[in-house]
């Protein structure tokens, strides 16, 4: 069997050449948000923000929900996907990169499909369950504090509907999951949430070796 590729900085820069339909709004986001404390390790690459819509558009989702705002990109590559009459909702700890989200969503022409929430994730997932119920969102992504994603993914998981697709990024976190002498508090939940991924008959699973690892966990329909 072959061996997955060795993914050299060159290669890398192929893909993005050959594969990346990019943008001015999309480079200016990714560009400001580069220059900010910790913004190039925080903000996905472009090719996930190209991948989230592609699966956006693949499922017909109509309702989005995602945990973890920063400035936003992942937020707008999901909304331009969006069917008309579409929505996402984007939760975020703290009101801090607002600012730099909501100018580029105006300049992408989607603000309007975008509502933002602010406070504990757990908590909003819960309320949005409880006001528009279980099995009220068609794709839901997680990409927020590692501690908090066994909750997350529960709470997603009723709030997904049938068929409906949790994505959760950072499952393979910079490769310390199979490095033993790594135990700090994100490693150690992300592969208690990737044991459980891989025992949950609730779902099927795959993940992904790319970025810094994406699972896709479809729920079943029953």
């Amino acid at each position: 069997m072959a061996g997955q590729l060795d993914w050299t900085p060159e290669l890398r820069s192929y893909v993005r050449e050959i594969s990346l339909r990019d943008d001015p709004v999309l480079t200016g986001l990714r560009e400001q948000t580069a220059r900010l404390p910790g913004g190039r390790l925080m903000q996905v690459p472009p090719e996930e923000g190209q991948f989230l819509a592609t699966l956006v558009s693949l499922t017909g989702a109509r309702t989005v929900v995602e945990v973890g705002t920063y400035t936003g990109y992942s937020t707008l590559c999901m909304a331009r996907a969006l069917p008309p009459g579409g929505r996402l909702i984007t939760c975020d700890i703290t009101e801090r990169w607002s600012p730099v989200a909501r100018e580029f969503w105006q300049l992408a022409g989607v603000a309007d499909r975008i509502e933002q929430r602010i406070g504990d994730a757990a908590a909003t997932l819960s309320d949005l369950l409880d006001t528009y119920g279980p099995a009220s969102a068609d794709l839901i992504f997680i990409d927020a504090d590692k501690a908090g994603y066994l909750t997350y993914y529960e709470l997603a998981l009723g709030l997904v509907r049938p068929n409906g697709l949790i994505v959760i990024d950072n499952t393979l976190l910079f490769g310390k999951v199979v490095d033993g002498d790594a135990q700090d508090p994100d490693t150690r939940a992300i592969r208690e949430l990737n044991l459980l991924l891989h025992a949950d008959e609730r779902v099927e699973i795959t993940l992904l070796p790319m970025a810094d690892g994406i699972t896709l966990a479809r729920k079943h329909p029953t």
